[in-house]
């Protein structure tokens, strides 16, 4: 049976008239009469006793009434529910980030996402740009934010899609005492023979790419992704790091020195979703203030204001 003309049934037998149906449905009254006919085709029954006052079901259209109650019943709450959705007092959002992101963006993101729409369900797990892709592709995360350098390609296939959002400068941190820490100009190569502190993997990638067009290996002493730990190290005397703005931002400390040298790429921070799932109220507005967010830290590339484009 066709569903559309069993809420017209519903509609006319709640009405006990057709005329009174047509007038709240929108429809001329032989419109409605004809659905009611090819309904009665369809069930090969007798479903209205039609009189001049009004209508009345027989007991086969006593029953397909109950059935038909119960269909726009469900339609009306699905029609609630999706409005709901559009209007941003229901629905989902499943988001990961970076350690240092999830530091310095994260909260002020989720508090102002929970302010505005307190019925969005919200949810975080910490995860590094390799774990999060998986996650997105897995349809396990909605939408992650990641960092990447110039040669770092996470997705070969250009399953997802890419909005860079903020350029986050990649910085030296020296120990106070060094003696370079006041030089006016520097270069990468002037640390040469240094010991070095690495990060994750493609930090301490990036750490090589940089090192070897400098012309030199650096001497990694130790490693950890743990910006709070890098510095504390570097304040000890144990080594040198390269550092971003927001990693720095994520775990201040005044007991370094932070300078700016040559030869040393940026990276950028951005996020990935799966196409099509910007169209999604909730995660389309949670990615909005998250690009506002960042908007205030680094340099931001116009937020979120152009297309997504393939991850590659």
């Amino acid at each position: 049976m066709d569903p559309r003309r069993l809420l017209i049934f519903d509609t006319v037998v709640k009405n006990h008239s057709i005329g009174a149906a047509a007038r709240e449905l929108g429809w001329t009254q032989p419109a409605v009469s004809q659905h009611l006919s090819a309904l009665e085709k369809e069930t090969g029954m007798q479903l209205l006793l039609r009189s001049s006052g009004g209508v009345t079901p027989t007991e086969a259209g006593t029953r397909l009434a109950v059935h038909a109650a119960q269909i726009a019943k469900t339609m009306k709450a699905a029609t609630t529910e999706m409005e709901d959705i559009v209007a941003l007092k229901k629905g989902r959002v499943r988001f990961t980030t970076f350690p240092s992101a999830a530091a310095v963006l994260l909260p002020p993101t989720l508090a102002e996402m929970t302010e505005r729409h307190p019925g969005i369900a919200l949810s975080f797990n910490e995860m590094e740009p390799p774990e999060a892709i998986a996650g997105i592709a897995a349809n396990t995360i909605d939408v992650a934010m990641i960092f990447r350098y110039p040669d770092t390609k996470l997705d070969d296939e250009g399953r997802l899609e890419w909005t860079p959002i903020l350029e986050d400068q990649v910085r030296l941190v020296l120990p106070k005492d060094h003696p370079l820490a006041q030089k006016e100009h520097l270069s990468l190569s002037d640390f040469a023979e240094d010991e070095w502190i690495a990060g994750c993997e493609r930090c301490s990638a990036n750490l090589m790419c940089a090192a070897d067009a400098a012309g030199f290996t650096p001497r990694v002493r130790y490693s950890t992704d743990d910006s709070t730990v890098v510095q504390r190290l570097i304040t000890h005397g144990t080594g040198i790091a390269l550092m971003s703005d927001v990693s720095l931002e994520s775990a201040p400390n005044h007991d370094v020195v932070v300078r700016t040298v040559d030869g040393v790429p940026s990276r950028t921070i951005g996020i990935v979703n799966r196409p099509g799932a910007m169209k999604i109220p909730a995660i389309s507005e949670f990615a909005g203030i998250l690009c506002h967010q960042a908007a205030h830290h680094g340099s931001a590339i116009s937020p979120c204001s152009g297309p997504a484009s393939p991850l590659t």
